[in-house]
């Protein structure tokens, strides 16, 4: 679950010392406010509470929707298991800035289309990615850093009916992050709008501060209103994050009854390990009655990752019966190989995916990064 639009925070206000008007024509307009010492005892306890603030050596949490990222997202396989079969062309036209495009074809899983277009640019402030499926569905985003801190993320997202998504559907979505020295600020919509005569669509909004060296603590809003003729709906949730030297562990705990715990650790330089504790209260089956209590679900999941020179390897098992892992081999340079293979006892079913990626790029922009003549760019993913 998961930035603020335009909020910037201003530097720390300058304490006027004399009670005279200056003689300055830039300067003589905001005297008298500088003057007020209403006006100086407030900017006056807002630098000594910044000067003490930096005293304390905080470093900046990450966002709420991230609060276990090292577990969700590096050691688990969210992100990285899939079925049948998958090949990759991917060609770099340029590094800086950068410029590259993808041919995906894929087999044996319904859930992936037969063809997919890929193109991306990225530069230091712009950052631009288009999808184009064989069925026409055309997925697109675009990133712009406003500054060092602030970031607006848009998503777009386009399929006809008929499609792999089943009937023709739109969405997009607009994200602002602002990532300070010790906090974070996130404001997210979804599909807003305000043509049906009410403010309808899904907005989130999350804070994370840091407290102290080691610990993080967020708060996160949901408002989710689909139609005007819908109620709103509202969820609220807190986190919290503690970071120790070789482990981390964060928790989110959500109003309406959902708990998520998760611990990660570094166990050598190139293994890591995590696991995940999720409860929820899902809605009474059929047949419970108005006063059905909720019955209560719960997921546990443990995971390992494995960092060899030229391959990695992840694994995990959840409490639901299910065993997947994923092994990614670079061959050569330019050609990787992806064996992915998932069993689910409690559905007695089991997935093999394979996938082959071949990386190309011009002569000329081997040439000139081999040289360490290009300077290599950090577009706002």
């Amino acid at each position: 679950m998961t930035s603020q639009p335009g909020l910037v925070i201003p530097p720390p206000i300058p304490v006027s010392t004399t009670n005279k008007l200056s003689s300055s024509t830039s300067a003589g307009f905001l005297d008298p406010l500088y003057n007020n010492p209403i006006f100086s005892s407030v900017a006056s306890a807002y630098n000594s509470f910044q000067a003490k603030r930096d005293l304390l050596g905080l470093s900046n949490p990450g966002t709420v929707e991230n609060v276990s990222k090292e577990v969700q997202r590096d050691v688990f396989l969210n992100n990285s298991a899939f079925s049948g079969v998958r090949a990759e062309l991917q060609k770099a036209f340029s590094m800086s800035p950068l410029f590259q495009v993808c041919h995906s074809f894929s087999t044996g899983n319904q859930q992936m289309p037969p063809y997919v277009f890929m193109a991306l640019y990225g530069t230091n402030k712009v950052f631009c990615q288009g999808n184009l499926e064989s069925d026409l569905s055309f997925a697109a985003r675009f990133n712009y850093r406003w500054s060092p801190r602030w970031v607006t993320k848009t998503q777009a997202q386009i399929s006809p009916a008929g499609g792999m998504a089943g009937p023709g559907s739109a969405q997009f979505q607009i994200e602002n992050d602002y990532i300070g020295k010790d906090f974070t600020a996130q404001l997210k919509a979804i599909n807003p709008s305000m043509l049906d005569g009410a403010f309808t669509g899904i907005f989130i909004g999350s804070y994370m501060q840091s407290v102290t060296p080691r610990l993080a603590l967020g708060l996160e809003g949901v408002y989710n209103r689909l139609a005007a003729n819908m109620g709103p709906e509202t969820v609220l949730s807190y986190a919290a994050r503690y970071k120790g030297d070789d482990w981390i562990a964060s928790g989110q705990l959500l109003t309406q009854g959902g708990l998520s715990a998760a611990y990660w650790k570094r166990i050598t330089d190139k293994v890591e390990a995590g696991v995940d504790i999720s409860l929820a209260a899902a809605p009474a089956g059929p047949g419970a009655g108005m006063m059905g209590m909720p019955k209560k679900e719960g997921t546990a999941t443990l995971g390992a990752k494995y960092d060899f020179r030229a391959s990695n390897f992840k694994a995990q098992i959840d409490t639901n019966g299910r065993v997947a892992c994923v092994l990614e081999k670079r061959i050569v340079p330019v050609v990787g190989v992806t064996f992915s293979g998932e069993l689910d006892h409690s559905k007695n079913s089991a997935k093999l995916g394979l996938a082959v990626s071949i990386e190309a790029a011009d002569e000329e922009v081997m040439a000139q990064q081999e040289r360490g003549l290009l300077e290599p760019v950090s577009p706002p993913f």
